[in-house]
């Protein structure tokens, strides 16, 4: 005779099970594009340049393709020099003035202050595509064209208003009174701001650098329209040369390659990053 404690425990099993199973299937199904990627990346040859299923390579494992990849544009290791540059400029840059300006928003009373929030967080309303041009002469009678420098201030400016609103969330959680003991033991401003309180918006800080790194990562249009030269075209402008292959003819292979290669530092930064993430998200959320 099954006892009631045995019910509970088997429906509980099964509860249990249900769950696991769901979490794995639904795993799969985002990693399946990954591992097919991946796998057609190192097919051999004529292969490769076959459509990417089925992904497995079935005469052997070969790195042609990534040696493909090379042959385009001023090759593969000059355009991820490119898009490193761009990408760690615009975290560095984006973290530096939203963490000043979190910090002011949060902090600091002055005329305008709530005025001022508001149109930084209406910007974000303005499509890129629509200011595109304005952009390119701004940068034109800076002396800034087809250089990585004014690329990267374009990735600055369109990142600075969701990174200065993540940032004034992760102040307004930290209580005012861990500021007000530091400010009798002595801190002041930039000491206070360095030693006090980034250490308690590191999540925050974390969130604006996976979103800054993903977005001047990945970024097309902007490198294309801003960039004339092809030794600084970054990695997403040299994908579209691959992808149209040459003369009509698509390698399917470098076209996976190529992927990887784009999603590799993505995922880097994003798991030595992601303990902070939820956080970071979530912060301001409860006061």
């Amino acid at each position: 005779m099954i006892t009631s404690r045995q019910r509970r425990a088997r429906k509980a099993f099964r509860v249990k099970s249900a769950y696991h199973i769901t979490g794995i299937a639904i795993s799969i199904f985002f990693l399946a594009p990954f591992v097919i990627t991946l796998l057609s990346s190192f097919r051999h040859g004529t292969e490769a340049s076959l459509p990417p299923l089925p992904p497995w390579p079935t005469s052997g494992v070969s790195i042609d393709s990534y040696a493909l990849l090379d042959t385009f544009g001023a090759g593969i290791w000059q355009h991820m020099i490119n898009s490193l540059f761009v990408s760690v400029a615009t975290v560095v840059l984006t973290v530096g003035v939203s963490l000043l300006a979190g910090y002011g928003f949060s902090r600091y009373r002055f005329p305008l202050k709530n005025a001022l929030f508001v149109l930084i967080i209406t910007t974000l309303m303005i499509p890129f595509q629509s200011i595109l041009t304005p952009l390119f002469i701004i940068l034109a009678k800076l002396g800034l064209n087809n250089s990585l420098l004014g690329l990267t201030l374009v990735y600055v400016t369109l990142q600075l208003p969701f990174s200065v609103f993540m940032m004034r969330n992760a102040f307004d959680a930290v209580p005012k009174e861990i500021e007000e003991a530091a400010r009798i033991d002595g801190a002041r401003d930039l000491r206070l701001l360095a030693r006090v309180l980034l250490p308690l918006v590191l999540p925050g800080v974390a969130t604006v650098a996976i979103f800054a790194f993903l977005n001047a990562w990945n970024e097309f249009l902007a490198a294309l329209v801003l960039l004339s030269s092809n030794e600084k075209y970054t990695l997403p402008v040299l994908m579209t040369a691959v992808r149209a292959g040459r003369l009509g003819a698509i390698n399917w292979g470098a076209v996976q390659a190529g992927v990887v290669v784009m999603t590799i530092p993505c995922l880097i930064v994003f798991l030595l990053l992601q303990r902070y993430y939820m956080r970071g998200l979530m912060a301001g959320a409860v006061k």
